[in-house]
């Protein structure tokens, strides 16, 4: 972008008939010669609520000074964060999947409504990283995202914590194995200080994602928040998006099919959160481009665990980072062939990037796909008579193939917890937990507190859970959620009753039920929606399936089906009735 060369801002800073706008930018520090520049967005999350994000205007210095180094002018905006850590298990949780919503509603009314010429988003909890994908979709605005980075392990002992060891304490304490004592220790070292949920799970999965993805430049999320190297990371980031917007690079260029799949193989491969599906769905949907949410389990037949990250393996994000970072496992794809050469926004493909990797020695986090972690990927999706839709199960976090027991129907989170609690769930149970689904919760809750409770008390491995609602990254066990259509949409979830016998059949990719639901169909009434009102009642009015990533943009005339189930039992007529 010359200096002649039209650019998005001119629209407010070039003309007579902009003079009130350039006398009010003045006010901020402009002068005439940066009217000639690439106004630049730096978009944060940054909040004192949560570690997570703590940090981030901090990180944003470098940020700045970069973009006016490179010949930019920066301009701040902030948006809203809720911590699923702190909200889980809460009324509070079911702001977490709408604040995704929000917090790219709010980018991009920002960066439109001043007519910005280039993006810097810095992100870190969970929902944060997706919005930010799914606004630079949308806008195709130049841009890229800078993740805040990985917490450090906590240490008690001998031993390396993270906020998922202390899910799992609640569950030890609730059992009796674990005194007062033993928690309170747990609790106070778990989170040492600035930056996200330190396994595998939704934020670290997502910044893998937009790295391989090419939407964050490969190596800059890997960096832990407090280490040295991250300021200059952000300074990276500040001058990379002056380049892009005088280049006129844009997302779209980098949200692909190839670069989509290369995503749904980073998460499978790393053992990642089931988030990732939610999230992909909606990145695609924002950009425009066609996905189903079977390429997960297409991709998890090829693509092996060969990260051993928690919540299912030994190690921390930090650990990943030491032993050669994202770099270091995208290389082992490519050298499976499994990874398409797509462009980023560095300028370098993404083959070319992870040909810069450098392993350390004799590291134990990042294994081959010819020696993986675990021989298959770390998702199945699930159809059949109780998800005729898709369901998404999360493999890397236990061993079962196959589960029939009866069922345990709740009619909410904290119903199943309860249970849990007061030991009232035992070993065969198929526990189901519904309206809980985008529409039903609203907000499509996280259950990890109940997974690690389950964890807690020895009964990972020894029941199913199964929900429209959706799991934490750091839950582990025999856990599937997402089932569509969700009980609040009329799904078979809603007909299922106690004692029903319940059959998991992962190999066959179903989820079965012996009871005639085409029957309790006829009496089947509705439940009453949850009065909370508000954005959550908006957000329910509007918001799809999980199978198409629990948007809340109208659906365009090409964009595809919801998945369906080509042999089960239930018709999409009877689902619907």
């Amino acid at each position: 972008m010359t200096q002649s060369s039209k650019k998005t801002s001119d629209a407010i800073t070039k003309g007579p008939a902009r003079a009130a706008a350039r006398a009010m930018l003045r006010a901020t520090g402009m002068q005439d010669a940066d009217f000639d520049k690439p106004m630049i967005g730096v978009v944060n999350t940054w909040t004192t609520v949560t570690p997570c994000n703590m940090h981030l205007a901090d990180l944003a210095i470098p940020v700045r000074e970069a973009v006016s180094e490179a010949g930019g002018f920066p301009v701040d905006f902030n948006t809203v964060v809720v911590s699923d850590g702190i909200s889980m298990g809460s009324e509070g949780m079911r702001a977490s999947l709408i604040s995704r919503e929000t917090i790219a509603d709010s980018i991009e009314l920002a960066v439109r409504g001043h007519c910005l010429d280039g993006v810097v988003i810095l992100v870190g909890c969970d929902k944060t990283i997706p919005a930010a994908a799914m606004a630079l979709a949308r806008m195709d605005v130049p841009g890229c995202i800078l993740y805040g980075g990985t917490i450090m392990p906590g240490r008690l002992g001998e031993k390396d914590l993270s906020v998922q060891d202390v899910f799992e304490a609640i569950g030890a304490h609730a059992a009796g194995t674990l005194d007062d004592e033993g928690l309170k220790s747990v609790e106070k070292a778990a989170c040492p200080g600035a930056g996200a949920c330190g396994g595998q799970f939704t934020a670290n999965t997502m910044a893998t994602i937009l790295s391989v993805m090419g939407l964050s430049p490969m190596g800059v999320n890997d960096i832990p928040a407090p280490h040295p190297d991250k300021p200059a990371a952000a300074a990276r980031c500040g001058k990379l998006v002056v380049e892009l917007a005088k280049s006129g690079t844009r997302p779209r260029q980098f949200v692909s099919q190839a670069s989509l799949r290369n995503a749904a193989i980073a998460a499978s491969a790393s053992g990642g959160s089931t988030n990732a599906i939610l999230h992909l769905a909606a990145i695609a949907a924002e950009a425009g481009e066609p996905f189903s949410i079977d390429i997960f389990d297409e991709v998890s037949g090829i693509a092996p665990v060969i990260t051993d990250l928690k919540p299912g393996g030994r190690f921390l994000a930090h650990h990943m980072f030491l032993a050669g970072g994202t770099r270091l496992f995208a290389r082992r794809l490519v050298e499976a062939g499994l990874l398409a050469d797509t462009p980023t926004v560095t300028g370098r493909s993404l083959h070319a990037e992870a040909a810069d990797a450098v392993e350390s020695k004799n590291q134990r986090v990042i294994k081959t796909v010819a020696d993986p972690v675990k021989p298959d990927g770390g998702f199945r999706i699930l159809y059949g008579e109780l998800a005729p839709e898709g369901a998404v199960l999360k493999t890397s976090g236990h061993s079962r193939t196959a589960m029939e027991g009866p069922a345990r129907v709740f009619e909410s989170e904290e119903a199943a917890f309860a249970e849990i609690e007061n030991n009232n769930v035992k070993a065969g149970d198929i526990i189901i937990i519904r309206n809980e689904g985008p529409k039903g919760g609203p907000g499509m809750r996280e259950m990890l507190g109940v997974t690690a409770a389950l964890v807690g008390q020895g009964l990972s491995e020894d029941v199913a859970l199964i929900t429209d609602g959706r799991f934490s990254g750091a839950s582990k066990g025999f856990v599937i959620g997402h089932v569509s259509p969700e009980a609040a949409a009329g799904g078979p979830i809603g007909l299922i009753e106690n004692g029903d016998i319940v059959r998991i059949d992962v190999g066959g990719r179903r989820i079965d039920v012996d009871a005639d639901l085409a029957a309790r169909r006829k009496d089947w009434v509705r439940s009453e929606p949850k009065s909370v009102g508000g954005v959550f009642a908006k957000y329910a009015a509007l918001v799809s399936s999980a199978s198409r990533g629990a948007v809340t943009i109208p659906a365009g005339p090409d964009a595809p089906a919801a998945p369906q189930s080509t042999d089960n039992a239930t018709s999409k007529q009877e689902i619907t009735a």
